[in-house]
């Protein structure tokens, strides 16, 4: 079936509940999206409010306090928002590198891999009481005689060995208490599944990127879950092939793509959209299909894209950048995008102002 990428992007603008935009909780933006940036906090924030209604900053928060997502790292080592229910999978993939194994991670962290499963069990106890800060986490394995150098190493600020806790399942990071940040066991969360096998959980998480962000490309399902969570090259192929009785290739221009079968009467039937939306930088719209592509982000605005510019997004390309300075809202309307939309602009800032909690100015200039 042929369709084209109006079509295609229109129909992922549905997906991702931004045209229209979506009436459910934060849990069922986080659901549908996947794993949502969560650094810094204010982008998680915009991310999902942009895709609610009645959306509030400090939804995301609240949210997290309650159990209802939780705070792991995840794609390219960063802090995100996921469901408990849907946190285990990604978490699986992640940890399939075992990169805590590495000679170099032993060396550094004086923690050979037989030693994990006690250091795991240390810190599991530590938390079964309740969340800890940065700082008591530190205290805990510093009366732990045997992790004194992992304390001391934390203590400066290398967290990097906090990550493969939360790949296993054992933390994740809890609600800032007084400025600084929590840690917590994931068990404590209802729903909380655990990590599931990988066979189970690579599958899954393929068939879900496809169903959310495509029309994709093999290719670029290896990119996601390859580049993004460390997953092997031949455990991608494997997962791929084990949800080609779900999958349906559709051409668009020169190009053939994968889309959920149970998705192309859908796609079929969606009009081209002329929704205009403000996003946050690196807001699953441009991140899920990569800054490299085009039709998606000009490729001459690749560089401030990647640099995480708070995005304009026209009929599913960006189309501008924006920044608030005050009660001031400033739009920078790419020439290429064509005639500037005043009035869509005019309703996607009253959006984002009630999103916010305050009243924006609107300015539109040529960049």
């Amino acid at each position: 079936m042929a369709v084209t990428w109006a079509k295609a992007l229109s129909w992922r603008l549905r997906r991702h509940l931004l045209d229209p935009v979506g009436t459910g909780s934060v849990t069922d933006v986080v659901r549908r999206l996947g794993p949502v940036p969560a650094w810094p906090d204010t982008a998680a924030e915009l991310a999902i409010g942009a895709r609610r209604a009645d959306g509030r900053v400090g939804d995301a928060a609240r949210a997290l306090a309650a159990g209802d997502v939780v705070k792991v790292y995840a794609f390219r080592g960063a802090t995100h928002l996921i469901t408990p229910h849907d946190a285990g999978a990604y978490l699986a993939v992640r940890a399939s590198s075992r990169m805590w194994e590495l000679p170099s991670w032993e060396s550094f962290y004086g923690l050979a891999p037989t030693d994990w499963p006690r250091f795991r069990e240390y810190v599991r106890r530590a938390l079964a009481d309740g969340p800890l800060t940065h700082a008591e986490l530190v205290a805990a394995l510093r009366r732990g005689g045997r992790y004194r150098q992992v304390a001391t190493l934390l203590a400066e600020g290398n967290d990097t060995l906090l990550k493969p806790l939360t790949w296993q399942g054992d933390m994740g990071l809890g609600p800032v208490r007084d400025g600084e940040a929590t840690f917590l066991g994931l068990d404590s969360i209802p729903g909380w599944g655990g990590i599931p096998d990988l066979d189970e959980a690579g599958p899954t998480v393929v068939a879900a990127y496809v169903g959310t962000h495509g029309p994709t490309t093999p290719e670029r399902v290896h990119d996601w879950f390859g580049k993004g969570l460390g997953a092997k090259r031949r455990d991608v192929t494997r997962w791929l092939a084990e949800v080609d009785d779900r999958l349906e290739t559709v051409t668009i221009g020169d190009d053939d793509l994968l889309v959920l079968r149970d998705d192309i009467d859908d796609l079929r039937a969606t009009s081209p959209s002329a929704a205009v939306r403000l996003l946050p930088g690196r807001d699953p719209w441009v991140m899920a299909p990569g800054t490299s592509d085009t039709r998606v982000v000009p490729a001459t605005r690749r560089e401030a894209v990647s640099r995480s510019a708070n995005v304009v997004v026209a009929h599913g390309t960006v189309a501008g950048t924006w920044t608030v300075r005050g009660e001031r809202l400033d739009v920078t309307w790419f020439t290429e995008s064509g005639r500037v939309p005043r009035t869509a602009l005019r309703q996607a800032a009253a959006s984002l102002a009630a999103l916010m909690g305050r009243a924006l100015d609107l300015t539109v200039e040529p960049g």
